[in-house]
């Protein structure tokens, strides 16, 4: 079974007000097969999510899912295939939609190339990027007042890294066409979920969660009035 894992996150993180719900789907059938709240997203969690799948007797052929790399720790020895789509937000984090620069241009470029290339021909180009543009992403600015150097193009430098390390797991799927490419399937039951509990904004989170195992029991968008009714 090829499955895709995720965080469905609730709250502020920043008001440490955050929780989330960790969820593993079925992507071709379209089923949850298991779901599990808490505070944070974490290896354990995952490694739970694991132990409750093998021991129903399910054979996990491969995960699909974001660069958290507590996911591949909870998963090693399975193979893993890096979300393409994370994988082109994490670069334009670092490049913009519209970088300036030539080398976050066609950094930004060879991230969206991702979706329609083959492995050895992206590893071919990013590559020629390094070879290109290593010292450029080496430059390092002094600070006047400290006398500290940084990185003068860090947001850059991190985008093209990231492309790099993440390499080896963005082409896993070549060695099987059923492994997802990406975690769409979960990130649009995620999207349609989000609008259906912000319509209830009033709710707390035990309220939230009792929504939230009701959707994801009946792996639909979201219970009817009655049923919603009945939860709380």
């Amino acid at each position: 079974m090829n499955i895709v894992a995720d965080t469905l996150w609730f709250g502020q993180r920043t008001e440490n007000s955050s929780w989330c719900v960790s969820v593993i789907r079925d992507p071709w059938w379209k089923e949850n097969l298991w779901w599990q709240f808490g505070d944070s997203e974490s290896t354990s969690l995952y490694q739970e999510g694991r132990r409750h799948l093998e021991t129903l007797g399910y054979d996990i052929a491969s995960v699909t899912g974001d660069g958290f790399g507590g996911l591949r720790t909870a998963f090693s020895g399975i193979p893993f295939q890096m979300c393409q789509v994370h994988m082109e937000r994490i670069v334009i984090r670092g490049t913009t939609r519209k970088p300036e620069l030539a080398a976050g241009r066609i950094l930004l470029a060879l991230a969206k190339s991702l979706h329609d290339t083959y492995g050895l021909v992206f590893e071919r180009r990013l590559i020629w990027y390094f070879e290109k543009y290593q010292s450029f992403l080496d430059e390092r600015t002094i600070h006047p007042t400290s006398g500290e150097r940084s990185y003068t193009h860090e947001n850059l430098r991190q985008a093209a890294y990231s492309l790099k390390t993440f390499k080896q797991f963005l082409f896993t799927f070549e060695l099987d066409r059923r492994i997802p490419k990406t975690t769409n399937s979960l990130e649009g039951h995620f999207s349609h979920i989000r609008d259906i509990v912000e319509i209830h904004r009033g709710l707390s989170r035990e309220q939230k969660e009792k929504v939230l195992h009701s959707i994801f029991l009946a792996d639909s968008i979201a219970p009817k009035k009655k049923k919603l009714d009945e939860i709380l």
